[in-house]
């Protein structure tokens, strides 16, 4: 009683005690859940083991963007990741499984041999310097994050740690080639087989049933067989998961009405207009664009593009237009006209004669702040402008001294050809340069300012004059209008109130719509054929509750809305029976015929199959194993590899191949000669095998590899 008394008296402390050891486990196991769901949400696979982090991922998808300069999508730049961090984390499970690595020695053996050529990591006797080497790099990072340059191409140590990454990679990679070939080496053994595979000869009589002997439509195959024919070969069949769409487009597009529009107001403001001045309280005249004299303030008020003060040739101008607006007189004016989605007024301003091409050589000096400027460059732009024009006196009194004075520019580019610079008037250059280049005659020397720095510019000699013209083009995009584009919104969500309760196809041709097909489209893709780049109507057709039969509208990444309906939902395995058909049925009906074929013959007796059957005995001389090809009949391995199990004079049983059912007799057998060496075969087998390394051992070692992808639900 005493016990329970104090048991009694302390309850509460033991109800606190065991109240926190109850919270203490379930805050816990809320801690641990937290966790696995915060890793499960930043992990977007797992590569034999090695999980990939979202963000790391995602910053070398942005890198390849910024690498691409905007010519890929986001897609494609996920999925070239996605390539480049499969291989990597593969192949390094091979290399930490034979403790592969790049050390410090072999990094500087990979690095000359990258670096060899560069004229900045040579010493005086012309060869590769590793001091050298190591000073750039000491001095990439002491003024990291600036730049300098290598071989005229400006260089961080950022990219250069990029570099060096790469460099260790296929280095690296190569290692490891090269320690499997090493293993693969073609056999004696080997070499003696692949001579006889290619001159043991056999001459042949045969005679061919062939399969088309019998019609299709007398053969008859059940779904069960073609289903069952998939069974039996599913790595052919066997299809990842996927969906079949049908969409109709509605497309941002003007109609003629706009157009119509366009023009008008084009044609508008060609001629000048009186216009009421509210300031003034009077009516002005305000000058239109045939009239006015400030070209380029004109165009740029009313054209979606600047106005252009260069020349340019005939041959710029589109040609369809070409003729009319190089015959123009100064002032007059062509259009509206038709052009690469615009209407566009284009008036002459003025025409001259230039050359085609330049020929000059140059002398830069650039300043602090210039365009390319790295941390070498240290003068003032009055402190360049200063260099350049002590060069000029110089070369003003001799131009012999040019060359000498190359040592002085900083475009390393053109001073491989003594700084000179040859190029077409229609190349992009800065347009000072350009101006010089080109408004100067032959001879003239002087000194040009462009965002680069100072020039010293010499004119060596000019191309062949033309005629080019100065035009003012005032452009305006073919776009639909307000009015269109409402109609259109209109016109969308009616078909799509429609096809709720009425079927998809039969809506769609009622009103004139394109009913567009797309099948097989996988979890991952992103362009819909006739769509473009879609990534969002993937995704949603892969959204755990959509079904077949759902619809949807999204808008079109070119302008405008598609109404998109789910029309199969194919899942991960064997191909749907339709699919699979195209190429089962084929086989099926071969399998069949054979069997008919063979059933129908009871002997082996080539003239009596032949006369039986209604064909012919044909010859096939120096058939080998190598090349396992019958004259009239094409490639045959089966039938081939039969006959040289066979004895001279002997004929085969019914042989059901490619294309028909064969009956063979041997009547020549003409043995390979020995050779008192087989090594040169023996050399081919192992090269064979060595561009197999090359070519097929990466994608052996992903096809074994455990990879879990779960890339679709982030992206």
């Amino acid at each position: 009683m005493a016990v329970l008394n104090k048991i009694r008296q302390r309850s509460i402390i033991l109800i606190i005690v065991i109240a926190l050891a109850l919270f203490s486990f379930v805050i816990g196991d809320i801690f641990t859940n937290l966790g696995s769901s915060s890793a499960a949400e930043t992990t977007i696979a797992s590569i034999n083991g090695v999980d990939v982090d979202r963000n790391e991922f995602m910053n070398k998808v942005e890198n390849i963007q910024r690498q691409s300069g905007g010519s890929i999508t986001n897609t494609q730049a996920m999925n070239r990741a996605w390539d480049n961090e499969v291989r990597a984390t593969v192949m390094q499970s091979q290399y930490d499984a034979l403790g592969l690595s790049v050390e410090r020695d072999y990094m500087r053996n990979l690095l000359e041999k990258n670096l060899g050529s560069y004229e900045e990591f040579k010493n005086e006797a012309g060869l590769f310097d590793q001091d050298k080497l190591n000073e750039f790099i000491a001095n990439l990072k002491a003024i990291a994050p600036e730049t300098t340059t290598l071989g005229g191409t400006p260089v961080d140590y950022k990219s250069w740690t990029d570099f060096e990454q790469n460099v260790a990679i296929s280095g690296v990679q190569q290692a490891y080639f090269n320690l499997v070939k090493s293993g693969i080496t073609g056999t004696l053994t080997e070499g003696e087989l692949e001579y006889q595979l290619e001159n043991d000869k056999l001459d042949l009589k045969y005679v061919q049933i062939p399969y088309s002997s019998i019609a299709d439509s007398t053969i008859t195959v059940k779904t069960s067989e073609i289903k069952a024919y998939m069974k039996r070969f599913p790595n052919k069949y066997e299809v990842e998961a996927s969906r079949d769409l049908v969409f109709v487009e509605f497309k941002e597009e003007a109609s003629a009405k706009d157009e119509q529009a366009i023009q008008a107001d084009l044609s508008a403001l060609i001629s000048d207009r009186e216009e009421f001045n509210e300031a003034a309280n009077a009516t002005q005249t305000i000058l239109g664009f045939k009239n006015t004299t400030d070209n380029a303030g004109f165009v740029n008020s009313y054209s979606a593009d600047n106005f252009n003060d260069n020349y340019v040739f005939k041959s710029s101008f589109a040609s369809d237009q070409a003729d009319e607006i190089s015959g123009l007189s100064k002032g007059e004016i062509y259009g509206p006209y038709k052009d690469s989605g615009f209407y566009k007024l284009t008036k002459m301003v003025a025409t001259k004669r230039i050359a085609d091409s330049v020929k000059v050589r140059h002398i830069l000096t650039p300043f602090i702040g210039g365009a390319r400027a790295d941390a070498t460059v240290t003068k003032t732009d009055a402190q360049a402008k200063a260099t350049a024009d002590s060069i000029y006196k110089v070369l003003k009194r001799n131009r012999s001294k040019f060359k000498s004075l190359l040592s002085l520019s900083s475009d390393k580019v053109s001073n491989e050809k003594q700084g000179v610079i040859e190029f077409a008037y229609s190349d992009g250059f800065a347009p000072e340069f350009k101006a010089f280049s080109f408004e100067n005659p032959e001879g003239s020397l002087g000194v040009v300012r462009t965002d680069f720095g100072y020039h010293v510019i010499e004119v060596l000699g000019q191309g062949t004059l033309q005629q080019a013209y100065k035009v003012a083009t005032i452009s305006q995009a073919i776009e639909p209008s307000v009015e269109t584009i409402d109609e259109l919104f209109r016109n969308k969500s009616k078909f799509e109130i429609a096809v709720a309760d009425a079927d998809f196809k039969t809506t769609a041709d009622d009103n004139n719509y394109d009913l567009r097909t797309v099948n097989s489209v996988k979890e991952l893709d992103e362009n819909i054929p006739g769509l473009g780049a879609q990534r969002a109507i993937v995704r949603w057709a892969f959204e755990g509750d959509s079904k077949a039969g759902d619809f949807k509208s999204f808008n079109t990444t070119a302008g405008g809305f598609v109404v998109v309906k789910l029309i199969a939902v194919n899942e991960a395995g064997l191909m749907s029976l339709e699919s699979g058909s195209v190429t089962a049925l084929p086989e099926i009906r071969k399998e069949k015929k054979a069997k008919l074929i063979k059933d129908r013959i009871s002997t082996t007796a080539l003239d009596e199959i032949a006369t039986a059957e209604g064909q012919s005995i044909k010859t096939a001389v120096a058939v080998n194993m190598k090349n396992p090809t019958l004259s009239g009949a094409g490639r045959e391995p089966l039938v081939i590899g039969t006959a040289f199990g066979l004895e001279e004079g002997a004929t085969s049983e019914l042989i059901a191949g490619n294309s028909g059912v064969y009956a063979v007799q041997v009547t020549k057998v003409t043995a390979a000669s020995e050779l008192p060496s087989y090594q040169a075969a023996a050399n081919r087998v192992g090269k064979a095998k060595e561009n197999a390394v090359n070519t097929q051992l990466y994608n052996a070692l992903k096809e074994a590899a455990d990879i879990e992808d779960n890339r679709s639900d982030f992206f």
